[in-house]
């Protein structure tokens, strides 16, 4: 009898090794929602468009803001003055510019985005690199002083390499963006660099009237000062862009560009123009010669 119980017990399996079985435990009582499910912020349901984190969908989305042309480099010469037709007199800035030259493409098939590479000024052989050297003798163009890249909407925005952009690519009345580096001003304190209102000047201050004050708490916030705040330092020396400028006038035989108001930096530094992001694109041919071609009827009138 005993070896019999044994066998019955073996020819049985184990609590632990049979499979369980999903049963749906739906429950009597439920309290169903009236209002809407939240937005879900992660792409789980198949309702839910796909995420643009490709390089194809950045491009798309930055379509409308990229310009459909190349800029163009110049030198801040100064500032100087005109007036109006009713006799008003406003404040201007000359921009000349010296041997701007397209040097290379960057198309989308091969570096991902469509940009043009323009150089202006010239630079001695001797003073630059032999791989900037290989570069400039691939493309047939003379060592330039200044390299900088404009980004373009499509193919149809790319210059033909080694096509002279003169001032004539830019149109009077038209708007402008107007980039440089702004004048160094070296290490400044709190009240110059970001316009703290400084100390108390009586009532027991002394010797801190222009101080910054306090940098951070002692407690609740870590003992420790924050990233990223304003505090005396270095001021000026970086890009600033001056939005909607206007182009006053157009000296196509000195290679002028004549703007309204002022522009960053100081005389002499580099100036980068592009057609204005914020205003309507001007109705002006995208190659070297249909802008001289557009020019043709203004001169002779002027003639």
């Amino acid at each position: 009898m005993a070896t019999i119980a044994c066998q019955s017990s073996s020819s049985m399996p184990l609590s632990f090794l049979t499979p369980r079985l999903c049963l749906q435990n739906t429950p009597r009582r439920s309290i169903k929602s009236i209002s809407k499910p939240r937005p879900n912020r992660f792409n789980r349901s198949p309702n839910l468009p796909l995420l643009g984190s490709t390089t194809a969908a950045a491009l798309e989305r930055k379509r409308l803001t990229t310009p459909m042309r190349t800029g163009a480099l110049g030198t801040k010469k100064g500032m100087t003055a005109m007036y109006d037709p009713d006799g008003r007199r406003f404040p201007c800035t000359v921009v000349q510019m010296d041997r701007v030259q397209v040097v290379a493409h960057k198309t989308r098939e091969r570096n991902g985005y469509f940009a043009v590479q323009v150089g202006s000024g010239w630079k001695h052989p001797s003073n630059v690199t032999r791989p900037l050297l290989g570069h400039f003798a691939e493309h047939k163009v003379s060592p330039k002083r200044h390299l900088v890249e404009f980004k373009v909407k499509d193919e149809s925005g790319l210059l033909g390499i080694g096509e002279i952009i003169g001032a004539s690519w830019f149109q009077e009345g038209q708007y402008v963006d107007a980039r440089a580096n702004s004048r160094g001003m070296g290490f400044a304190g709190g009240m110059k660099r970001h316009g703290f209102s400084g100390q108390p000047a009586s009532h027991g201050t002394s010797l801190t009237h222009r101080a910054m004050g306090s940098a951070g708490q002692s407690q609740g916030g870590g003992s420790r000062v924050y990233p990223g705040k304003k505090m005396p330092g270095r001021m000026g020396g970086h890009q600033v862009t001056t939005q909607n400028v206007k182009v006053v006038k157009v000296d196509n035989d000195k290679g002028l560009v004549v703007l309204h108001g002022s522009i960053p930096g100081p005389d002499g530094c580099w100036v980068k123009l592009s057609d204005a992001i914020k205003k309507p694109w001007p109705d002006i041919p995208t190659s070297v010669l249909g802008a001289q071609s557009a020019l043709d009827p203004v001169n002779s009138l002027a003639s």
